[in-house]
């Protein structure tokens, strides 16, 4: 088993209000949820207006996969409306558990 955790740091440049902000991020994250099947959460900057954090975790059978699996998550999110990537973290752990 394979596993991965991407960040990514987002700017929302359009943003004025927590409100913009969530309208913006929100068909990220339901995307990557429900298109890609991943596990996704806002991690941080929530009280920011016109930054954002989302983290997806990933789990699968083999290294080709997931890196897979990576390459269409960033692809998804780099090409999202209204949303800026200022940083993307991944870490890959192996079937040992040890950071790949």
């Amino acid at each position: 088993m394979h596993a991965a955790a991407i960040r990514f740091d987002l700017h929302v440049p359009q943003s004025r209000s927590l409100k913009a902000k969530r309208a913006v991020i929100r068909p990220v994250v339901d995307g990557l949820r429900h298109r890609l099947h991943c596990s996704v959460a806002e991690t941080g900057f929530q009280d920011q207006w016109q930054r954002a954090e989302v983290t997806v975790a990933l789990v699968a059978a083999s290294d080709g996969h997931l890196r897979d699996m990576i390459d269409t998550v960033e692809r998804f999110v780099r090409t999202a409306a209204d949303v800026e990537v200022l940083d993307v973290e991944v870490a890959h752990f192996d079937t040992e558990g040890t950071l790949a």
